[in-house]
This record gives C-alpha cells, structure tokens and sequence, in this order.
C-alpha cells in the first residue's frame, strides 16, 4: 500500500530516490449524485504511452524530450529505475497543470542495481530485457501484490536468448540477472496468453540486440492486441520497422532506435470513469484532446458506452458523452454482450455500469484479468456481491444479473481500476465507500479530486487539477 504526494500540484514524483509506501488511514466516501452532470475535462498523459516513451528514450541514438508524459506511481517507478540504469533523467518546467516535460538522455547501461517495480507491469515487464544490455547484476522486485503477477514468459524468453535468470522456480517477482552488456537475439518462441506486456517488452529491447528478433507467440490466444500495435507504432516513428508476416509473429531488425521528441496523448483508459459517470448521474461529460486516430483501448469508449444509452459525440478534438437523464434519472439501460478481449483495462468500469442495468449482461474475453494489479474477475464479483449484486465469475468473464444494490465498503485490493469502479457505482447508490482510493495514484493521482469537483461534491481549486 502507499499514500501519493502527488496529488499535491507543488510536489514532483522524481525529487526522490525512493517511491512512498505508507498508508492513508480511513475510507473514501464514494460521492452520490442527485443531478446531471456538465463537465469538460483534461487528463494527463498515457500510462501506456509514457511509459513505452520512456524506454526507448533510454534506448535510443541520442537526447529525447517527452511533452505532456504521465506523473504518477507507475511512471515515477519507471523513470527510478532507468536512472538506476545509468540514464539521464531530467524535468523541464512548462507550466503544464498536470507536471514538467521529460528530457531522456540515454547513458551507458550499467548493473550493479536493483529495480522496484511497485505493481506496475510495464517496469517488470519491459525493464528486463534493457537490463540485460546493461553490464552486471540487476534485481527485480517489487510490491507484495506484485509477487502474484505472473513473470514466467519474461524470464523464460530470457534465457532463450542466453540471458542469465535467477529466480528460483519460481516465475515470479523478486528475481534477479546478470547482463553481460550485450544481448544475441535471434529467434524466440513465447506464450504471451497471460499478457501481451510480454509481447511489448521485448520488441521495445529488440532493435538493441546483436542479431535483432524474431518472436512467435505459441498460445491459443493473445489478449490487448492494441498494446502491441500500440508498442509497433512507437516503434517504427523511432526509425524501427517491426514486420508480421504472419499473425503472432513479429521481426524487428538490429538497428539505431532514433532520438524523437514526443507529446504524449491524454489516457483514454483513464477517461473512463469519468465518461461512464455521463451515463449514471445523466447530462454530458467532455474530456478535451481526445486524438483522431489512436492505439489506446480507451478509444472503444466511443462505441461501448453507447451501448448503456448514452450518445457518444466527437467535435473540435474532444469526445462528448451525453447520458440523457442517466439511471439516477431513471433511465434504465438494458444489459449487454461483450467481449472485450482487446481492451481488458476498460472491464472494470464496464462491469460497474452493467451492475446498474435492468437486465443481464455477460462480458467476456477478460481471463488474462487474473493476473492484472489483482484478480480483477473475482475482485469485481466480492464487491459487487457484498454490496447486494448478482455476479457470477465465468472461465474467461463474468455474468452479471439485475439486481437491489445497497451501500457498503468497496476494497481496492490496491488496484486503481478497482477503486474507480467503485466510485461509479456509488453515484448511484448511497453509502459506497472505497477502502484504498489512493491506489488511483498508480496512473492518475489527481483521481479524488477530479471526481468529487467533476460531480459537484468539491469546489473548484488550484489542486483540482485539469478541469476546465
């Protein structure tokens, strides 16, 4: 567990060597609506994006500038652990609400270190193979929730291209290599079917390696092939031209990865809750710079939301959710059939809205949710269930029937899309309240503040960062 100081617009997540981890005492009173809602937000940078940014800013041929990037708990973790690696890492103010810019200036990669990679996949799972083109020992540990995660693929796929892994059989977090400062490459088979994280990690070091890469996912299935086209796209504007002359295989060539500056998109999957708060409470919610063309997942928000009765409009670069008279108006929605196996990170704020449907809804190609932050698939059917819901945990999603929901605590299980499911949730129903809402530092900590001024529960300060 940990507290975020970053909410607090005076306060840079990288002024220190270490990432807080103590706790906030107390719940977090879900805020209920009896009006529609009217806001226009922004939100920060890309989790996704700023963190893939990082990486191959690190990697590449020469200094990289990343404008409007993410400062959160994951991102702070990822730019700790770079610097430990022996990168370049400095703030440039620009007034932005939301942090400074980041200027990446790639070093020569020494070991010697050890990594704390928190709860964030992207670290454990995109830093071990820069660290094996580092010389010496890296550890890689993390929280203790992070100790569930599985690692198994990243730690085989290792040692197939001759990488030496210690991790006592286990496949998992704390484990620790030895990198000889150069890495072969060559051909490699994986199964990535818990995560396509696995996918990314290693064609962001690819282009590093001796003889480049050619990987071929074995598994029966391969979910958030968005993340992986996400993964090519930041590629090949770097210079590297990844090519898949078959589904599940990608070749990316030996070569320089080009020193780019980069502005990063806002994060779709962390607009949401907000959106999704349109349909609940009813009126419109805006969330400005919302990119024309995109690999985020969040961009199916466009099409899915729809789909509970709210009208999607897309104008002057922003996206416009218009619920109508939303649930607490009465509008009752009918439940749906999805399969979200592209965009798993949006289940858990779907799951919340079809919690508050008339009728059943099953949302399926969700499985690899297991083996996120938490279990999210048994986390979303406790804490529906306990708050008088009707959940039912299927083998690769969850059915969810009608039904009298009450008031009650929403655990976290130290997971940010957990918390901000609960949050919707509790606009329609009284007495919600969220055991753990700090862990929205993960990827947007300024989450609490947001939501209460976005529902009219807070006024409007200097700490309420990005509403307009």
């Amino acid at each position: 567990m940990f507290v975020s100081k970053y909410s607090n617009p005076e306060f840079s997540p990288y002024d220190d060597e270490t990432v807080p981890d103590t706790t906030v005492p107390g719940n977090w009173p879900a805020p209920t609506v009896t009006h529609a809602l009217s806001a226009s937000l922004s939100l920060p940078g890309s989790k996704s994006l700023t963190n893939r940014e990082l990486v191959l800013a690190a990697l590449s041929d020469g200094p990289s500038r990343l404008h409007s990037p993410l400062h959160s708990r994951d991102s702070a973790l990822m730019i700790q652990a770079l610097r430990a690696l022996g990168v370049g890492i400095t703030e440039i103010p620009t007034g932005n609400a939301f942090g400074p810019d980041l200027q990446v200036t790639p070093g020569e990669l020494e070991g010697g270190t050890s990594i704390d990679c928190g709860l964030a996949g992207t670290v454990m799972r995109f830093l071990p193979p820069v660290a094996a083109l580092a010389l010496g020992p890296v550890a890689f540990d993390g929280d203790e929730a992070a100790l569930r995660r599985p690692m198994r693929t990243t730690i085989d796929s290792l040692r197939a291209l001759g990488v030496d892994v210690s991790d006592d059989g286990r496949g998992t977090l704390p484990f620790s290599l030895y990198g000889m400062g150069t890495v072969a490459g060559g051909e490699v088979s994986i199964d990535a079917s818990a995560s396509s994280q696995f996918v990314s990690g290693l064609l962001l070091a690819a282009a590093r390696f001796d003889n480049g890469l050619t990987l071929r996912h074995t598994g029966e299935k391969l979910p958030s092939m968005p993340h992986i086209e996400m993964t090519i796209e930041c590629l090949a504007a770097r210079g590297v031209v990844v090519e898949s002359p078959e589904p599940g295989v990608w070749i990316v060539p030996a070569g320089p990865i080009r020193a780019i500056d980069v502005v990063l998109e806002p994060d779709l999957s962390n607009a949401a809750p907000f959106l999704a708060a349109a349909v609940v409470a009813g009126g419109s919610v805006t969330i400005e710079g919302w990119p024309e063309t995109t690999t985020q997942v969040g961009a199916d928000l466009e099409q899915l939301l729809p789909l509970f009765g709210a009208t999607a409009i897309r104008k002057d670069g922003a996206l416009t959710i218009d619920g109508g008279v939303g649930v607490v108006g009465g509008q009752r929605y009918p439940g749906v059939e999805l399969d979200l196996s592209t965009g798993g990170e949006l289940a858990p704020a779907i799951v919340a809205l079809a919690a508050l449907a008339s009728s059943a809804s099953t949302i399926t190609g969700i499985g690899h949710l297991r083996g996120h932050e938490t279990d999210r698939l048994a986390a979303l059917r406790t804490e529906i269930n306990a708050l008088g819901g009707s959940v039912t945990e299927l083998d690769d999603g969850l059915h969810i029937e009608p039904a009298a929901l009450h008031g009650g605590i929403w655990h976290s299980y130290e997971d940010h899309r957990m918390s901000t499911a609960g949050a919707i949730i509790g606009l329609a129903i009284e007495g919600v309240e969220i055991e753990g809402i700090e862990s929205t530092a993960k990827t947007l900590p300024q989450f609490p503040e947001l939501w209460r001024t976005l529902v009219g529960d807070a006024p409007l300060t200097t700490n309420t960062l990005g509403l307009l």
